[in-house]
């Protein structure tokens, strides 16, 4: 919910989802091709100075969604630097710092470049796209449900836990733990209960086996396109620069 809400709150929303698709594509090519870990560190500090300030993506909202990330790229970079050997003794693995460097800044900047493409998209930008793409209908039918049936789990938690909460059901531990298992089983039976309903809504207006969106229409999606072309030939063409020096 927090990666659409910022998508429609961006500034980019009314940009064409191929210009953003192009230029985070050219961000994860460029961190491949980099090598030295300034450069890196300069592509990651480009791709997230342009969602923060170019797509005007909340800081709150940025954070919040690299912070999971963050703590993987941690451990794995700890993982890197020490650990158990063949015999289970635990000590320093001895790898380098620099391929260490290297690792952790080539891993933020495809993040940076990811996030600023989903944190700028709506999901019916994404799936006209894909479409346009000739991905499988059927893949892009299982996102939308998958969409929206995280919406709809989000609603019966909610009430589920307002219910328990005016209940006395969190007084302590031993009853938080009690409620929230009963409300997890009693979630798995209403989410079943809730997508059939939404199968035999969507079979009572004549699905087909294709969901269709109204498109957006990008009047300047070429001149958005051309743009997004420019900017990610200069970052290849500094991650390119970096490789041949």
């Amino acid at each position: 919910m927090l990666i659409e809400t910022a998508a429609y709150a961006s500034r980019w929303r009314q940009v064409a989802p191929s210009a953003k698709a192009l230029f985070a594509l050219a961000g994860v090519g460029a961190a491949w091709l980099a090598h030295s870990p300034a450069v890196l560190a300069l592509l990651a500090a480009l791709l997230a100075l342009a969602a923060l300030f170019g797509a005007r993506i909340a800081l709150r909202s940025f954070l919040g969604l690299v912070a999971a990330p963050l703590g993987f790229l941690l451990l794995s970079c700890l993982a890197m630097l020490a650990g158990p050997d063949a015999q289970g003794n635990w000590g320093w693995h001895g790898a380098p710092l620099e391929l260490v460097a290297r690792t952790a800044l080539r891993s933020l900047a495809v993040l940076a470049a990811l996030l600023g493409f989903v944190l700028t998209t709506p999901l019916p930008d994404l799936i006209s796209l894909l479409r346009r793409l000739r991905t499988p209908e059927l893949l892009l039918d299982l996102m939308v449900l998958c969409y929206r049936m995280l919406f709809v789990l989000r609603q019966a938690w909610n009430d589920g836990v307002s219910a328990q909460r005016a209940r006395l059901g969190y007084g302590g531990w031993r009853h938080a733990w009690r409620s929230m298992g009963l409300l997890a089983g009693q979630l798995a039976v209403q989410v079943w209960q809730r997508s059939a309903a939404l199968q035999m809504a969507a079979d009572a207006r004549g699905y087909a086996g294709t969901l269709r969106f109204l498109p957006a229409v990008f009047p300047q999606a070429r001149r958005q396109n051309l743009h997004a072309a420019l900017a990610g030939a200069l970052l290849l063409a500094l991650a390119a620069g970096d490789r041949l020096w």
